[in-house]
């Protein structure tokens, strides 16, 4: 049996891809969202939405799609969920929000292909977590097709930097997604 440290390590060894967007995306996001629907208690779930660089047309991505999960009940997660889904082969850790350990924590699911590839990466967030204000900039990103292109520049940067490092390449995007947040909110007023 395989610890969480040593899942951990391997999850973190995984490469760092990026590809051209792929225009099936949004059918292979419908087709987790539907399938979710399908296994999961449907009292636990709320909106679940298709975010990060996979979501926002013509920019280039890790070809993993990102499915953002409202749940009402984290501890139900732990419970009734993660079985269901460990089950299906996804891995699953108990992911601090930010930083190495700090709360709040959520649930974080890799799903993978029959090579071994991940295909998915499903986060289950209660409507209180701070995931949700990632959707507000996958929906700049959708119309400042100058600010993706940007973006996107800078990943393939990080990729080819830390090809094997998902938190070196992860920190790298920060200071430009808190520019983008900053422009956002400056616009909001």
């Amino acid at each position: 049996m395989e610890s969480q440290d040593q899942k951990i390590q391997r999850i973190l060894r995984d490469p760092i891809e990026i590809v051209p967007y792929d225009p099936r995306w949004p059918a292979q996001f419908q087709q987790e969202q539907a399938h979710l629907r399908r296994c999961l208690p449907a009292a636990s779930l709320g909106r679940i939405e298709h975010f990060g660089s996979t979501a926002i047309p013509g920019l280039v991505a890790k070809p993993v799609i990102d499915v953002l999960v409202e749940v009402f009940s984290l501890p139900l997660v732990r419970q009734a969920i993660v079985p269901q889904l460990e089950a299906q082969g996804y891995d699953y850790l108990w992911r601090p929000t930010t930083g190495d350990d700090g709360p709040p924590f959520y649930a974080w699911f890799i799903k993978r292909n029959e090579q071994g590839t991940r295909t998915h990466h499903i986060h289950m967030v209660e409507p209180d977590f701070p995931h949700w204000a990632r959707l507000q900039f996958r929906d700049w990103l959708r119309t400042h097709p100058e600010v993706a292109q940007a973006y996107g520049e800078l990943k393939q940067s990080l990729a080819a930097q830390f090809p094997r490092d998902r938190v070196a390449y992860t920190e790298g995007k920060t200071a430009f997604i808190q520019t983008v947040m900053a422009q956002i909110q400056a616009a909001k007023r």
